[in-house]
């Protein structure tokens, strides 16, 4: 007889599928190193699931152990709630720098329990000691909002911040990437949650204002460490150019505002010596 433990696991199984969080049973097991074949037969209750199975499981598709073992709970954890992080990898167990295009930024915080979805992401590798430690995502920059810090276009290569430092490791005045239940924000960060338990996010560019996060919506952090931008090749004296343009339309635009005024004083002196010969 199979244990009530297989029984869970299958039910689990079944709900990565309902859900469209696996494509196939194949590519379930084979993201768990497992044979498809002996998959198939846990799955139809031939054979009973393993413990390395199970930890692979809970490990990379957020199984929950209460529920498997207890029959408690919820099957799938809520990396919000657990604190989970679904890393890449490359075949040598190295960790592998996701890359969250603009497309894939609409989705990326729904998806953060898919381990399929963050395998479909384009993937590298950066040198540099610090990109070799810790988990590491790039994000797009999207719009005018952080200029001129950030541009449009941008990419930036971000460390990930542990849920339960995030008191303590968020740096006021730093830029941080900020996933939230509704969207992915690329903002400098005002910690407030030691004192009424926000975020204050803002933009460096004056037009946009500041607004509110609050700490439970937050679903991730990512602290920028560099940006990748594209390479402009223009000169500098074609840039100095542009500059000295710049300037002397500023300097015709002053002269014509004074004239302007100039000419206002007149019209407006001429207009009181009329009334006062009127008068007379």
């Amino acid at each position: 007889m199979n244990s009530i433990v297989t029984k869970r696991f299958t039910q689990c199984v079944e709900y990565l599928k309902e859900n469209d969080r696996i494509r196939s049973i194949r590519q379930f097991s084979q993201n768990l190193d497992f044979q498809p074949q002996s998959m198939g037969e846990i799955l139809k209750l031939k054979r009973d699931v393993t413990l390395e199975l199970l930890r692979k499981a809970i490990e990379a598709y957020n199984f929950n152990p209460n529920f498997l073992f207890s029959g408690l709970g919820e099957m799938i954890t809520d990396v919000s709630d657990s604190g989970i992080l679904t890393v890449i990898t490359n075949n040598e167990q190295e960790e592998r720098i996701a890359y969250v295009p603009v497309a894939a930024q609409a989705g990326y915080h729904d998806h953060l329990t898919c381990p399929t979805y963050l395998q479909e992401l384009p993937t590298f590798a950066l040198p540099g000691y610090k990109y070799q430690q810790g988990t590491h995502r790039c994000f797009d920059v999207s719009g005018d909002s952080m200029e001129p810090t950030l541009y449009t276009s941008d990419k930036v290569v971000c460390s990930f911040v542990d849920p339960e430092m995030k008191y303590r490791s968020l740096r006021s005045n730093q830029v941080y990437v900020v996933v939230t239940a509704s969207e992915v924000l690329v903002k400098r960060v005002v910690n407030k949650l030691r004192i009424n338990g926000t975020l204050e996010l803002y933009s460096d560019n004056n037009y946009y204002e500041a607004y509110i996060v609050e700490g439970d919506q937050v679903q991730e952090v990512w602290r920028v460490e560099s940006v990748i931008s594209s390479f402009v090749s223009c000169p500098t004296h074609e840039r100095n150019a542009l500059h000295e343009e710049i300037k002397e339309m500023q300097t015709k635009m002053n002269d014509q505002s004074s004239l302007i005024r100039n000419l206002n004083k007149t019209i407006e002196l001429l207009i009181k010596q009329t009334r006062t010969t009127t008068l007379n």
